[in-house]
């Protein structure tokens, strides 16, 4: 399957899932206890969006949809550590929003298996913010 053939086939119209309603976006929530350095965060942000991207595509393609139309608005949060990220993620799961969890293989900065990055979305941001309100940007 070329390029164009997966593109074309996370965009286009479905008539699954929730169409939102409002501003779209994506949540990144990121593991701040591991201290990672920008460019490792910069990688794992990159996984989590893509991971995110294609989990929409299969479960939400409307809410995939609209925000490929709307910009692919992003914004990386700091989570504290771990359990943190896996208690957003289950607060998340509740609220019927898909989540994406990344952990790392351990080839540089960190251990093998470490959660470093929780998505949330893509989903309205009004739904996100009950849950990630009140992080701080990274």
């Amino acid at each position: 399957m070329g390029i164009r053939s997966i593109i074309h086939k996370m965009t286009a119209p479905s008539h699954y899932g929730e169409s939102p309603s409002g501003p779209v976006k994506l949540i990144l929530i990121i593991n701040n206890g591991l201290k990672m350095g920008k460019g490792k965060i910069a990688v794992q942000a990159g996984h989590a969006s893509v991971q995110a991207t294609l989990k929409a595509g299969e479960k939400n393609p409307l809410a995939l949809q609209a925000w490929l139309s709307s910009g692919l608005k992003k914004v990386c949060l700091k989570g504290d550590d771990a359990d943190h990220l896996l208690a957003l993620e289950k607060q998340a799961k509740e609220a019927g929003l898909l989540t994406s969890k990344i952990h790392d293989a351990g080839h540089t900065q960190i251990p093998s298996g470490s959660l470093t990055v929780l998505a949330i979305g893509p989903c309205q941001d009004e739904l996100l913010e009950k849950i990630t309100g009140t992080l701080k940007l990274l």
